[in-house]
């Protein structure tokens, strides 16, 4: 099997199951935020009733993250919500907007605080919650009805995916990031070319990067359709997750007989620095291609490639290619 159909059959209490099957699985972690938690405290509760409490409070992340800079009151009383359930329920991972704790971007906090514990099942009310496969797990994103499921009774079905296999030949060239891998296979197979599949990154260039850089690679699944992303741990992963949790977990790994839908390679040397161009990730062009063209404005701050690693990146090739070059704080 491979890594995805492995961790789902474990949660599925089987031995084996097949891509295409519908299982009824364990969940590990739920994340919710300031737009979806609401609506889905609102089913959970008219569900299960008003007094029910969460699954499991250990399992439970809530990490306002969209609309918190605002003084739009539809959006402060999001919060409100948020911060009443929380303390009804003493839930210890609230992360609330403007104090110690918060965190920021729900992806990158479900990293930082030791969410993403390889073999695990993770669960958000985000499309881009397939982030977290970077470590292994399968992540998906899922909407409010499912989720006040999950809050309820920590069980989900699942259709088991076909897995896509795309692999990055040779040593990383240092002009090469995650976004660029990434951005080259959505403009091979299109926004629909993974839909309703589990795409599995692997080879020695994927290894090259940073934990962070491959939560990129992941994060964009779900631009090209794909049900989850997925990498196999390693020793970079490993080291990450046991610096942030002494939580028990158990990496799983695609088995030798694992079956794929499809294989892509890619020999990376051959590859240069790729964009998208309007108005869609799949129109993808080489850098060349577009040299020249005047930026009027470049946002950096998505839970696509905004990390510490990223911003202090093109924050110094912007004033390496410009004396010009102004950046914003947001």
């Amino acid at each position: 099997m491979t890594i995805t159909e492995s961790i789902l059959a474990q949660h599925a209490g089987r031995d084996r199951v097949s891509p295409g099957e519908t299982v009824w699985i364990d969940v590990d972690t739920l994340m919710t935020h300031d737009v979806c938690g609401p609506p889905t405290i609102e089913i959970f509760k008219r569900e299960f009733g008003e007094d029910a409490k969460p699954w499991d409070k250990e399992g439970l992340a809530i990490i306002p993250d969209h609309y918190i800079f605002t003084s739009d009151q539809h959006a402060h009383r999001n919060i409100q919500i948020l911060r009443a359930f929380a303390a009804e329920h003493d839930l210890p991972y609230y992360y609330d907007v403007g104090g110690d704790d918060y965190k920021g971007v729900c992806h990158m906090a479900l990293a930082e605080e030791g969410f993403n514990r390889p073999g695990t099942t993770l669960f958000g009310t985000d499309s881009h919650t397939c982030t977290s496969g970077a470590f292994g797990l399968f992540s998906t994103g899922i909407g409010n009805t499912d989720a006040a499921l999950i809050l309820g009774t920590g069980k989900i079905w699942v259709k088991v995916p076909e897995t896509m296999r795309f692999i990055f030949e040779g040593e990383l060239p240092p002009y090469l990031m995650a976004k660029d891998l990434i951005l080259a296979v959505i403009g091979d197979i299109g926004t629909d070319g993974a839909t309703y599949r589990a795409m599995e990154f692997d080879g020695q260039a994927v290894y090259d990067l940073s934990v962070e850089e491959r939560m990129t690679l992941c994060n964009m699944a779900i631009e090209a359709g794909g049900k989850n992303g997925i990498i196999q741990p390693d020793a970079k992963t490993m080291d990450y997750t046991k610096a942030r949790t002494d939580r028990p977990f158990t990496p799983v790994y695609s088995s030798p007989d694992a079956r794929f839908h499809s294989e892509r390679v890619y020999d990376v040397s051959t590859m240069e620095p790729v964009v998208a161009k309007p108005h869609a990730p799949d129109n993808k062009a080489p850098v060349s291609e577009v040299a020249g063209t005047k930026l009027d404005r470049a946002y950096i701050g998505s839970c696509t490639a905004a990390r510490t690693v990223h911003l202090r990146y093109r924050t110094a090739e912007s004033f390496s290619a410009t004396a010009n070059a102004h950046v914003a704080a947001s």
